[in-house]
């Protein structure tokens, strides 16, 4: 199953960081509980990394408030074997 990485930002004003969290806690989602937080750090984004079927699959799981935020990226390693194929390209 892949894996993504979801970013979704918001403003550095302490009422935005609490609007986010109180979204998804209202919508039921249950990705908050496996949400990072950079606010303390002043960089103001939530990411999240979980397993899913595919991109549509992530963005059900996003509050429809966040989504025109979020950003999705599918993960993937590189093994040493993968790495070696595109270096003799």
């Amino acid at each position: 199953m892949p894996k993504y990485l979801v970013e979704i930002p918001h403003s550095e004003k302490v009422s935005d960081c609490m609007h986010v969290i109180n979204v998804f806690l209202s919508s039921g989602s249950h990705i908050i509980s496996q949400a990072h937080w950079g606010c303390k750090d002043g960089v103001h984004k939530m990411w999240f990394i979980y397993d899913f079927d595919n991109k549509e699959q992530v963005m059900q799981s996003i509050p429809p408030l966040m989504r025109p935020s979020a950003q999705i990226v599918e993960l993937n390693k590189f093994r040493v074997e993968d790495v070696a194929q595109y270096a003799t390209e």
